[in-house]
């Protein structure tokens, strides 16, 4: 599995946190930073991750701002992509099987970093469930 990660100045704690976990379960993580928590706009480190999960190049994505609803707006600008803004992993659990989100954007300022680790396990782990959400979810884009 191969995941991108972005983040604003608010997420680098988390991120750095999120790719250790993701390492240590043998998952390549491609990190678009930032590295720093010096003032920075989330757009830059956002869109990378949106391109890479539009392009498919990615399995999946995570991105991480102070509420994250900058970060989920900027992302699903990009044609395909599903973020979901989540601060719970029941949460997170309904936006894989209902939505197929195929990028997590936490709210770093609004969730432990616990609560941020089990939404990423979560995320990982659920599958879309498809069916009559298949037919909602195709609706979602715009032509």
């Amino acid at each position: 599995m191969k995941i991108a990660i972005g983040n604003d100045h608010a997420g680098t704690f988390y991120k750095n946190t999120i790719v250790e976990y993701l390492k240590s379960e043998n998952i390549e993580v491609i990190n678009y930073g930032t590295n720093s928590e010096d003032s920075v706009d989330y757009p830059d480190f956002v869109h990378p991750v949106a391109a890479d999960v539009e392009s498919n190049s990615v399995n999946l994505g995570i991105i991480i701002c102070g509420s994250g609803n900058g970060a989920s707006m900027t992302a699903n600008k990009h044609q395909g992509v599903r973020s979901a803004l989540c601060w719970t992993k029941e949460i997170t659990k309904l936006a894989r099987e209902h939505n197929d989100a195929n990028i997590l954007s936490i709210p770093a300022r609004f969730t432990s970093i616990q609560q941020a680790l089990e939404m990423v396990k979560v995320f990982l782990n659920t599958e879309f469930e498809g069916g009559r959400h298949q037919t909602r979810v195709d609706k979602i884009a715009c032509s």
